[in-house]
């Protein structure tokens, strides 16, 4: 894995999902792992977690599903990537020694406590919200370039317009 786990970038995907619903709406987890081409039965089992740690509210029954619990805005990367994967899961050796450390270093050690540092920030300094509306934006700007119309070239077909370069006789 690079940064987090899969289990905590498919719970991020599934809380960015949620913030972009009108709230309070409770969206069946079938949606949800249909919609971001996540495993249902895994995400299911996941989200119960969530529930419990107050992040999120279910429902039974047709109505049912999950809804954010807290304002996106309230909700950081952080909490839900140490709910997933563990506070420890940052302090330990990158190269996965037990006697790692600023007086017993790897040969990775200086750069990667370096990048965990980068990587704690922006967990800590980034919100659910944050994700759904950077996610809106885009969907935003991708609808507006594909409802664009295409330039015609010389022959009337799609593409760029090409001028046609004249040559002076006697060159």
């Amino acid at each position: 894995r690079m940064i987090f786990s899969r289990t905590a970038e498919y719970v991020i995907r599934a809380f960015v999902y949620l913030a972009l619903q009108p709230k309070d709406r409770f969206i069946m987890i079938r949606r949800i792992a249909e919609d971001e081409g996540i495993p249902e039965i895994h995400l299911g089992k996941i989200l119960q977690q969530f529930v419990r740690a107050g992040l999120l509210k279910s429902r039974k029954g047709p109505t049912g599903g999950f809804a954010l619990r807290r304002r996106a805005t309230d909700i950081r990367l952080i909490d839900i990537v140490t709910q997933t994967d563990g506070a420890l899961e940052y302090q330990r050796c990158a190269l996965g020694l037990a006697q790692c450390s600023n007086d017993r270093p790897c040969s990775i050690h200086d750069k990667w406590t370096v990048l965990r540092s980068g990587i704690l920030e922006y967990l800590e300094g980034n919100t659910v919200a944050g994700l759904a509306k950077a996610l809106r934006t885009k969907r935003a700007f991708l609808k507006t370039a594909a409802r664009k119309p295409t330039p015609k070239n010389a022959k009337g077909r799609p593409g760029h317009k090409t001028k046609r370069l004249t040559v002076p006789p006697g060159n």
